[in-house]
């Protein structure tokens, strides 16, 4: 029999706030974080909103003697380490990365993963703009051949970059970081499948642990839209909805209507969502608070996005159709026993008819009567971010037995409860999460809650 896992710890920074409590404040009032970007000069971008997160220092989460590392963090990895220092806390573990003052169980850096999905990190405009500008010709046009530095036009213009540039946007960074900070010697892995890095990388530290290659694992993902490059890329794959410069401050939450046949598009955001996943054995022997029990998994590969970006109407998203009906199979039961789902749910016509379709395929009429817990509204989409916090956001549902508030100023689909609604109490066993990738990837975890 495998071994049971569980969700002991949750971190979380997102545009509601740091932590997991102002996550799920901000769901719960309900309140969108989404806003004018404020960030870099978005006047030549179609879509000029974004859900920021709040200002923070990285250095009050590492040890003084890691302060100087900070340096070469980008914005993905300075969230990710936030996030996961919250996650630790939370989980009441003691790392190599804890403070003296801070309580909880020791656990051993040989028995602690980390599992960390993370995006095609941009680099930042201004730092390669500069080295850019000294790889020009005699006409002020850029030359591969001056910004190289062999042959005998070269002028090395790429060396004007700081000697540490690449490490600051390797995508393996942000695990990179947290396993050195934390002391992390067990299994590690970064997956860039775009929206469904997260729950992809949650999908294997439940495995490594169920086999016994940890005990504890760090698991969600982290990223950030809101730089030119990552918003381009969002725009070029039909993510976003284009702001008219005379709507350029209206509220997210008047824009980001998810299965809204009539919406226009979603919304740009950043976050990280890290979770401490911890075997159940392992977790009932310290006493640890449990949020909710990693029930079953499943993934699976289509074409459907790909189809979308390019105009092909998908009325069914059959690869998430697949990933769910893996998921519910690998937890031992049927759709009839999801009580809520957090669904994807970007609020882009298109990805959310083909989304809705596979709901729809896997719960048939019931559908209607199932509550989707949509977060969109509220932080935007944080992309390889989102799928963390979603199941962050479930595992909490869980756990407080509620459900929260939804943010919605359109229509749903008929048959889908998605509209807007107040913060209720709920009797909730099982809640599905699910998404799908940019790459066509499709990942769904079910949680289920604790009883112990």
């Amino acid at each position: 029999m495998r071994e049971g896992v569980v969700i002991t710890g949750i971190g979380t920074v997102c545009g509601l706030g740091i932590g997991a409590d102002a996550l799920w404040d901000g769901l719960c009032a309900p309140r969108s974080a989404i806003g004018p970007i404020t960030r870099f000069d978005a006047s030549g971008l179609r879509s000029r909103l974004a859900s920021e997160a709040p200002e923070f220092s990285v250095r009050d989460s590492v040890p003084k003697s890691y302060r100087k590392a900070t340096k070469v963090m980008c914005r993905d990895t300075e969230l990710a380490v936030v996030a996961a220092r919250l996650a630790a806390l939370d989980a009441g573990v003691r790392t190599r990365g804890s403070d003296e003052a801070d309580e909880g169980f020791e656990i051993s850096g040989e028995r602690l993963g980390c599992h960390i999905g993370a995006g095609l990190i941009a680099a930042e405009t201004g730092e390669l703009g500069r080295a850019q500008a000294t790889g020009l010709d005699e006409d002020g046009e850029f030359s591969i051949r001056a910004w190289g530095s062999v042959g005998d036009e070269a002028r090395g213009a790429m060396e004007n970059l700081t000697p540490l540039w690449l490490l600051k946007y390797l995508p393996n960074m942000p695990a990179c970081h947290v396993t050195i900070v934390h002391g992390a010697e067990g299994p590690s892995n970064t997956i860039t499948c775009f929206e469904t890095s997260a729950l992809l990388c949650l999908g294997e530290s439940s495995r490594v642990i169920e086999r016994g290659g940890a005990d504890v694992c760090f698991s969600g993902g982290t990223e950030s839209k809101l730089n030119l490059v990552g918003m381009v890329r969002l725009e070029h794959a039909g993510r976003l909805a284009t702001t008219p410069v005379d709507q350029a401050d209206r509220a997210g939450s008047e824009v980001v209507r998810p299965y809204d046949p009539q919406s226009a598009g979603g919304v740009a955001g950043e976050g990280a969502g890290i979770l401490m996943l911890e075997g159940m054995g392992h977790a009932r022997g310290r006493g640890a608070r449990v949020y909710a029990q990693v029930a079953g998994f499943g993934a699976a590969q289509t074409r459907t996005a790909v189809d979308a970006i390019y105009g092909e109407p998908v009325e069914r998203d059959e690869g998430l159709s697949d990933a769910i009906l893996s998921a519910l199979r690998d937890a031992g039961i049927t759709a009839e026993q999801v009580d809520a789902i957090v669904p994807g749910a970007q609020g882009a016509a298109a990805l959310d008819r083909a989304e809705a379709g596979a709901l729809s395929g896997v719960f048939g009429e019931r559908l209607r009567e199932i509550p989707l817990v949509t977060i969109s509204p509220n932080v935007g989409s944080c992309v390889a971010g989102q799928g963390g916090l979603q199941t962050a956001v479930a595992a909490m549902c869980l756990h407080r037995q509620m459900l929260p508030g939804r943010i919605h100023a359109g229509r749903p689909a008929d048959g889908l409860d998605a509209g807007a609604a107040d913060t209720r109490d709920a009797r909730l066993t099982y809640v599905l999460v699910c998404a799908s990738g940019l790459g066509g990837q499709n990942a769904a975890i079910v949680l289920r809650r604790d009883e112990g």
